[in-house]
């Protein structure tokens, strides 16, 4: 029998491709002596008095969350649910929302919930106030700037959601200091972005007006101050600059007692190590980030190319051909993006560059050209390359002139000039997931041909399940020194520094609408998806069992998540997050610390935890 089921679209890097509980080992569950936090049906809730005056304290909104297809639950044939279902389709949008998230939910995981109230935060005091009214009244407390997070940890019922979404501004300073720095400290120029600030907005000022470099995020409505950078935070030239978090130089952050910090390498040293990598939403809430600047590439590149085999004997031999041309000519610093195998016996490949011209980039695949053209017989090509000047490279206008097909404008009312999203990504606004799994594919696999021949049949194994992509900006071996050397002073999982790229798979839905009868998930196929690709997933992580993976893109259900998502930094990352939050405040799933609760961030749980000291 055929499954057919929709290949999931991930907003990654430029973005143009397409319930677990902890470890049953590292805990001992025991509800009856739990404590639990505040329900809206539970005495302790606040009044309605309280939650007026709570609002008359603030500088932004008290405002009441909803989902964002209401009108499609009452009559899914209406004309205001018609409008609902086209503007979920905006990115752009469904951040304007406090009820809204990039992702409607996970299979059997969790479903965008909306909270019960959101602070609909203006100023850094605001979420000050707002963490402190959760602490006082026992509250499930969220954060959501961008929202785009695959995990659910934006979302969740029978809360208080800190939506700082109008906290947006972002300043140049050419010559920045970190406070408390000492005397001799060389200055640097930065931006420093409030937590709502998109990477579209970022990039405005970085690039469009100052002509110089942020590591960011692909998507342009993605968070830049939010879990992307905080969890990592990998970019399209992350083999050159490091990562986002690597990026970071300051933050001001809001912590479980209600106090705004600064931490930098000089002050509150520990916190600003685990924010960098360590994941976001769980140490404080971040208020206002400051990150490097560097000088633009002197050229950036994109290039393309569809290779398709005759048959699967042929596509064998390509893919096995292709990662060691890989592993030789194109893991390194100038090389971005990623390549697929998929189910047709074709190799997709979109890879960016930067610091070669056109012809150097063309003599970069000349070999592996030339080998095709040698046995046209069994593949057919198409190829492109296009340079596109560094100083445009978030130009709406450059892109609309040169390329109108790659970018779509946000045409909302109050949209900035030149807000727009890559329109590849458009299918994964408002999705819904089936599964999303990830593994880091070490270089170790790519230096004989024994392992080489191992990875290769995994591959093609796993591209009957469905699309393979191997995202080679997330992984720093081949990286530049620079990139290596900054990445490795935050907390990211040290795995990273082996790992050619990164390898993911998915599948799910954008037509699945919350709560609209008829527009449920097919369970039998999702399902069927599911199964289809774990099978898959683990030949590939059964070559190299203790890589590890990204903790942003990863499946919900991960099993060893301490170890894979953060290695040995996760003991340290603990006993930072006890010593900033040790009532737990913060959670979110799979975060540091999130093992002494259940799976819903309600109920504490007794454990013995092998990651305490």
């Amino acid at each position: 029998m055929k499954i057919l089921y929709k290949t999931l679209l991930i907003c990654t890097s430029l973005g143009y491709f397409n319930l677990s509980l902890a470890s049953e080992s590292a805990v001992n569950m025991d509800k009856t002596s739990a404590s639990c936090r505040c329900l809206p049906t539970s005495p302790c809730w606040p009044t309605d008095k309280q939650w007026q005056e709570f609002s008359k304290q603030l500088d932004g909104k008290l405002v009441r969350p909803e989902q964002l297809t209401l009108a499609c639950q009452a009559n899914i044939n209406s004309k205001e649910c018609k409008s609902q279902l086209v503007n979920i389709k905006n990115p752009f949008y469904v951040q304007s929302q406090p009820g809204g998230t990039q992702t409607q939910g996970w299979l059997n995981a969790w479903s965008n919930t909306p909270s019960v109230y959101a602070v609909q935060a203006k100023t850094t005091q605001d979420i000050a106030r707002a963490v402190n009214f959760a602490r006082e009244h026992n509250l499930r407390i969220v954060v959501k700037g961008g929202g785009h997070d695959y995990l659910g940890r934006s979302s969740a019922p029978d809360s208080l959601l800190v939506w700082t979404h109008d906290m947006r501004e972002v300043k140049y300073i050419p010559n920045f200091v970190p406070t408390g720095a000492p005397e001799h400290e060389s200055a640097i120029p930065v931006i420093t972005a409030e937590a709502g600030t998109r990477w579209i907005e970022a990039y405005n000022v970085a690039t469009n007006q100052n002509h110089l470099y942020v590591q960011g995020g692909g998507c342009a409505s993605v968070g830049a101050a939010g879990g992307f950078i905080q969890g990592g935070g990998f970019g399209s030239l992350s083999k050159k600059f490091g990562t986002g978090a690597a990026g970071i130089v300051q933050v001001e952050i809001v912590t479980a007692n209600g106090n705004t910090l600064i931490a930098n390498k000089y002050q509150n040293s520990d916190l600003f190590w685990a924010i960098r990598g360590g994941g976001g939403g769980t140490y404080g809430i971040v208020s206002k980030v400051t990150l490097k600047l560097h000088q633009l590439p002197t050229s950036f590149g994109i290039y393309s190319a569809q290779i398709s085999a005759k048959n699967d004997d042929s596509f064998k031999v390509l893919i096995k051909k292709f990662l060691d041309y890989y592993a030789h000519q194109l893991n390194n610093e100038h090389w971005g993006e990623q390549f697929a195998f998929n189910s047709k016996n074709q190799l997709n490949v979109f890879m960016v560059y930067q610091s070669l011209s056109t012809n150097e980039a063309n003599k970069v695949w000349k070999d592996f050209i030339s080998w095709i053209n040698q046995n046209k017989s069994d593949f057919t090509i198409t190829t492109k390359n296009i340079q596109v000047p560094p100083a445009d490279m978030w130009n709406y206008s450059y892109w609309k002139q040169h390329y109108p097909d790659m970018v779509t404008a946000n045409t909302m009312p109050g949209a900035l000039k030149g807000e727009y999203w890559w329109s590849s990504n458009t299918g994964e606004a408002s999705q819904y997931i089936y599964t999303y799994q990830s593994w880091w594919m070490p270089g170790a696999l790519l230096s004989n041909d024994k392992d080489l021949t191992k990875l290769s049949t995994a591959f093609f194994n796993a591209s009957r399940a469905g699309n393979v992509s191997i995202h080679i900006n997330k992984g720093l071996a081949g990286a530049s020194e620079d990139a290596i050397t900054s990445t490795k002073e935050t907390s990211t999982n040290p795995s990273v520094f082996n790992a050619d790229a990164l390898v993911l798979m998915g599948a799910g839905s954008d037509k699945v609408i919350n709560g609209v009868k008829g527009r449920e998930p097919n369970y039998k196929v999702a399902q069927t998806a599911v199964n289809t690709i774990s099978v898959a997933m683990k030949e590939l992580i059964d070559l190299a069992p203790n890589s590890g993976t990204y903790a942003n893109e990863a499946d919900y259900f991960q099993k060893n998540w301490q170890q894979d998502f953060w290695g040995d930094n996760y003991s340290r990352l603990l006993s930072i997050k006890q010593k900033y939050d040790p009532q737990g405040l913060f959670y979110c799933h799979h975060c540091v610390g999130s093992e002494f609760w259940d799976d819903k961030g309600m109920c504490k749980i007794n454990i013995n935890s092998t990651y305490l000291h």
